[in-house]
């Protein structure tokens, strides 16, 4: 975007949504909590059951952001070993393997729906593609995919639908795959970002972790955050950073602040 901004400083509120924020202290009650983690994978499911594969749109910008999928080549045609971590119905994954043709993918989901669309999209080929379902929290990466094997590993979108409490069994999952001195690349809902300050009241399951009307969630990071959850688990950090945009609503006559947050970390 022309308006992009990437830095170390999170977005300011105005007055106004620092109040809106201030005044939202209510927590969803402890029951209603247990029942999202324990329904999560079927609230998942529940989503792509209803938007199909209609809801994202294909991530093109993968490897304009991510230069680390050609950086990590030795030479021109060498053959990456991927992993996209929560690849959902495949909009991050096909656009890759369109555009590379020098790369075998994994990718895994928690929703087996998701996974099935994967399956059933006509460029998907066994020969550049290994799809399966995967709790990350709980299932071992290593069933699927041999140790130390991996070049890049995707996270885009993923951890903030995980519980705060259990994101680092991801991390802790995913390190076991990669090879030593490769990275996860992560992208994901920054602090302050639109769809953190548009949650209604009674929403708030936790410090930046939100439930949607659907029974999924949301978590915003914030750099210090995501930082010391890599950290604990092992990685060094390369790259850490916010990025900030402004996107057009047309329909409703909105300009809106989108915050992400975009970081590198590489398995010593």
């Amino acid at each position: 975007g022309a308006c992009q901004i990437k830095g170390h400083n999170a977005r300011i509120l105005s007055a106004e949504e620092a109040e809106k924020l201030a005044n939202d202290r209510v927590l969803v009650s402890e029951f209603k909590q247990l029942k999202l983690e324990k329904e999560a994978q079927k609230n998942w499911d529940l989503f792509y059951k209803r938007n199909s594969t209609n809801f994202f749109k294909d991530r093109h910008w993968t490897t304009r952001e991510f230069q680390e999928l050609n950086a990590c080549r030795e030479f021109a045609d060498q053959k990456l070993t991927l992993l996209e971590a929560g690849c959902g119905v495949g909009n991050c994954l096909f656009p890759l393997l369109e555009e590379d043709l020098n790369i075998f993918a994994y990718a895994c989901d928690f929703s087996p729906r998701a996974v099935e669309y994967v399956k059933k999209n006509a460029l998907y080929s066994t020969e550049r593609c290994k799809v399966f379902q995967c709790d990350l929290t709980k299932d071992d990466l290593l069933d699927n995919i041999p140790a130390d094997s991996v070049d890049v590993v995707t996270l885009i979108f993923v951890l903030s639908a995980i519980h705060p409490d259990k994101m680092h069994l991801v991390l802790r999952n995913i390190y076991k795959v990669l090879k030593p001195g490769r990275c996860v690349l992560f992208r994901d809902y920054g602090l302050y970002d639109h769809a953190m300050l548009r949650f209604k009241s009674g929403s708030k399951l936790g410090e930046n972790f939100y439930v949607r009307q659907d029974g999924t969630r949301s978590y915003f990071f914030t750099e210090e955050f995501l930082s010391q959850l890599f950290k604990a688990e092992g990685y060094e950090q390369v790259v850490n950073e916010y990025v900030q945009r402004e996107t057009v609503n047309r329909k409703e006559d909105l300009c809106v602040p989108r915050v992400f947050l975009q970081g590198k970390f590489q398995k010593p």
